[in-house]
């Protein structure tokens, strides 16, 4: 694998045991967006996946969506997937959803605003503050 993809496979096993893992970056490995999925980040996803993190928020595409855990491979996995993030709605003017992509649970580009996470010890929640826009979202998870 990459130097990215070495790096991140020590660093987790160096915290194998964190109870609530989350991952960032700037592109999508799955998206509805106009930029779409970038298998770009298959290896990062499995070696996430292999260590059983939770969260992935990323950017990229000016909207934002909530997938349901998944699967590297893009399948529906309630029991370990990761669920994903796509929070790119922060200032820029938004765009729109070409491809709705399977998993995807919420999509919007009516709103600006931020993603705000909530980070516990064995559970996560989030909610969608909007800046100009009436668009919200909120939830929780458990961690792996």
């Amino acid at each position: 694998g990459s130097a990215q993809e070495q790096w991140l496979r020590a660093d987790l096993a160096a915290h194998a045991s964190a109870t609530c893992t989350l991952a960032y970056w700037h592109h999508p490995r799955f998206s509805s967006g106009e930029h779409g999925s970038d298998s770009t980040y298959q290896a990062l996803w499995q070696a996430l996946y292999d260590a059983n993190a939770d969260l992935v928020l990323v950017g990229h595409d000016h909207d934002y969506e909530r997938f349901a855990p998944q699967t590297p491979s893009g399948a529906l996995d309630t029991t370990r997937g990761i669920r994903q993030f796509v929070a790119g709605s922060g200032g820029k003017s938004v765009r729109t959803f070409p491809t709705v992509r399977a998993n995807s649970e919420v999509r919007d580009v009516s709103s600006l605003g931020i993603l705000e996470l909530t980070l516990g010890s064995g559970s996560y929640g989030w909610r969608f503050v909007p800046a100009v826009g009436s668009f919200t979202d909120s939830g929780s998870g458990s961690c792996h």
